[in-house]
């Protein structure tokens, strides 16, 4: 029995929400006094995420899922969980998380608690705390399925070291026909993402005008920080939808 973990990964090189989500379940190994095994897609180099506490790595190749496909994502993680007999499934909270999380949840008639922002405070019961009504509250969520799937809040629970030795193997994992090609994808900028940020910069309406957004980007590059801004500045056109 182990922890799962999927690393989250673009243009063939983690996010540094994988290293969060591995600080993670090496927090609830411990508590399970098991180890941890990641599932890293299309990654050649996976040596960091030993630094993080992960044992094990199950390498998947294929270029059907050089872009990512929740169904063909959920595929290969159910197959790792029966592999590993994995008993706890850690992902992080992105987008795609949230979209892949659901199905897989089916797949394992599991339990999914997601936005959990703490190692559980118990493991039996299994009890997670997440934040709820858009981060204003939070709860705790006992998960009573065989198998549990976590979806880890980004930025809560932090990087961890926890040095160890990953071993690599290569896991060949059967994909099913996912209906749906990607040829390309266009990334529309090289800067920080409010998802992966620690520090956030934020405007509103004050600055008067869009020509002065300028500055907040300007001050966003000094301190490596994303950009974000008010709903009447978006409303307003001065800032699109994914700033807010």
């Amino acid at each position: 029995m182990s922890v799962l973990v999927y690393t989250e990964s673009e243009q063939n090189k983690f996010k540094k929400a994988a290293f969060e989500v591995a600080s993670y379940a090496k927090a609830v190994a411990d508590k399970l006094g098991t180890t941890v095994t990641a599932v890293a897609v299309n990654i050649e180099d996976t040596s960091e995420l030993g630094n993080y506490g992960v044992d094990k790595v199950l390498k998947v190749s294929n270029t059907n899922l050089e872009h990512f496909n929740a169904k063909g994502y959920a595929a290969v993680l159910k197959q790792a969980v029966s592999a590993e007999n994995a008993q706890v499934v850690i992902l992080s909270s992105s987008a795609d998380s949230k979209y892949l999380a659901p199905l897989l949840a089916v797949e394992l008639h599991a339990g999914y608690a997601s936005n959990v922002v703490e190692a559980p405070s118990s493991t039996s019961p299994f009890t997670v705390k997440r934040s709820a009504f858009t981060n204003k509250a939070f709860e705790v969520t006992e998960i009573k399925s065989d198998i549990k799937i976590i979806g880890v809040s980004n930025n809560a629970f932090g990087l961890v070291e926890n040095s160890s030795s990953a071993t690599a193997e290569d896991f060949s994992a059967s994909i099913p026909e996912l209906g749906v090609n990607v040829n390309s994808v266009d990334k529309a900028t090289d800067k920080v993402t409010i998802a992966d940020a620690e520090i956030v910069v934020s405007a509103g309406r004050g600055l008067k005008g869009p020509e002065n957004w300028g500055m907040v980007e300007e001050l966003a590059d000094v301190l490596g920080a994303a950009t974000a801004c008010s709903k009447p500045v978006s409303d307003l056109g001065w800032r699109h939808m994914g700033n807010m």
